[in-house]
């Protein structure tokens, strides 16, 4: 099923718009949420708060594109959990180790978390992400928006892992300069 009749579902209030969705974005969106909880049981959870939010969202949201839509709700609800879960200790996953290698970036006495979700960085970092390549990009965004694995990104990206780290490395040291040049003080 397309991802506007899946919306046009939602908007008609027709239940099976929950049961579409979950086929078609049910493994993706528990890929997310897990590379963040790791842990299935809070995973499942966390997309079954997604299908309920985007059931309260639409109408009147009518997301361009479902996918992302339904990403940004996943991750989130599951940095929300994993906030309050580990509220006094860090526990491994994807979406500590990615956010630890931008650490050196964005620190500035603050934690990472806290740094990332303020809004003019966010553009900073949108605008440097458009002067790079498109590999890069996508690089970049699948190891530290969607939290996937270095192995994983390689993967989908078509290169070694070698490569892929290498590139993420000069990416990084990239927005570094970029971050610097827009008077982020690093």
């Amino acid at each position: 099923m397309t991802d506007e009749r899946i919306v046009e579902l939602y908007w008609n209030r027709d239940e099976s718009a929950v049961a579409e969705t979950q086929s078609k974005y049910g493994r993706y969106l528990t890929k997310i949420a897990y590379n963040i909880l790791t842990d299935m049981e809070d995973s499942l959870e966390t997309v079954n708060d997604t299908y309920m939010y985007a059931w309260k969202s639409m109408p009147p949201h009518r997301p361009s594109v479902l996918s992302t839509f339904l990403a940004k709700i996943t991750r989130r609800a599951a940095i929300d959990i994993l906030r309050k879960k580990n509220r006094d200790k860090r526990v491994p996953s994807e979406y500590t180790f990615s956010l630890s290698e931008l650490d050196e970036l964005v620190s500035n006495g603050r934690t990472t978390e806290e740094q990332i979700e303020v809004e003019e960085l966010a553009n900073a970092i949108n605008s440097y992400l458009k002067t790079i390549s498109e590999e890069a990009r996508h690089l970049f965004i699948g190891r530290y928006y969607f939290l996937d694995s270095l192995k994983d990104v390689a993967k989908y990206c078509g290169m070694s892992e070698a490569k892929a780290k290498s590139m993420l490395y000069r990416t990084r040291c990239g927005l570094k300069a970029y971050l610097e040049q827009e008077g982020y003080y690093i």
